[in-house]
């Protein structure tokens, strides 16, 4: 999910708390995701329908590979904590982890990056945060795999093999072709690029 960012006027020699602000923009929004990466606030409304709906058709495939189970799982919302900041995290729309994930809690809700095989994201207004802000920062966090449900441009992004701030591997696939993912995710799974980018548009009328 795609987000905007937010800047917050502050005294030069006040102390603030980044968590404590996203904390509070999410008491005073119920619904509202709020992000912190390379030391900015990304706030993103709700999902819309159609949002919800992709996902919902991506967790079919994985879960049907076996990959919720007892070796990884399939999860939605869960907190990334990040390396690009003392506070940054981020909270991917849907991730595969490894079954122990309970172990590597690390704060703020958010998990260490070593047991996530996979981070997707499904974008919204601002689609440029998934395609280059979290790009550096899943790469920084060593994910293996990310991939960017593009519903603006009606494309998947692959990204794999992460190398600094950038991943080594990134390939754009259209309606009409399907992708097989890297079995380092856990199992082998193929998706369907129409049918994900389809589910994520508004039905007609």
């Amino acid at each position: 999910m795609s987000a905007a960012s937010v800047e917050q006027p502050f005294d030069d020699d006040r102390p603030f708390s980044l968590t404590a602000i996203a904390d509070e923009i999410m008491e005073r929004h119920p619904g509202y995701r709020v992000e912190i990466i390379g030391g900015h606030l990304l706030v993103t409304p709700s999902p819309d329908a159609p949002h919800a709906r992709a996902l919902t058709s991506l967790m079919i495939p994985f879960i049907a590979a076996g990959l919720h189970g007892t070796k990884t799982e399939v999860l939605q919302n869960v907190g990334l904590w990040l390396p690009t900041g003392p506070e940054d995290y981020a909270i991917p729309d849907l991730v595969v982890v490894d079954a122990d994930i309970d172990d590597h809690f690390a704060e703020n809700n958010a998990y260490d990056p070593v047991c996530f095989r996979l981070v997707l994201e499904v974008t919204s207004s601002n689609w440029k945060d998934d395609l280059k802000t979290k790009v550096g920062a899943y790469a920084e966090a060593k994910v293996p795999v990310y991939l960017v449900v593009d519903r603006k441009h009606q494309r998947l992004h692959v990204l794999t093999d992460p190398a600094g701030s950038e991943y080594a591997n990134h390939r754009v696939h259209a309606p009409g072709e399907t992708v097989t993912l890297p079995e380092t995710i856990g199992a082998e799974v193929t998706l369907d690029v129409e049918q994900i980018i389809k589910a994520g548009q508004p039905k007609a009328n």
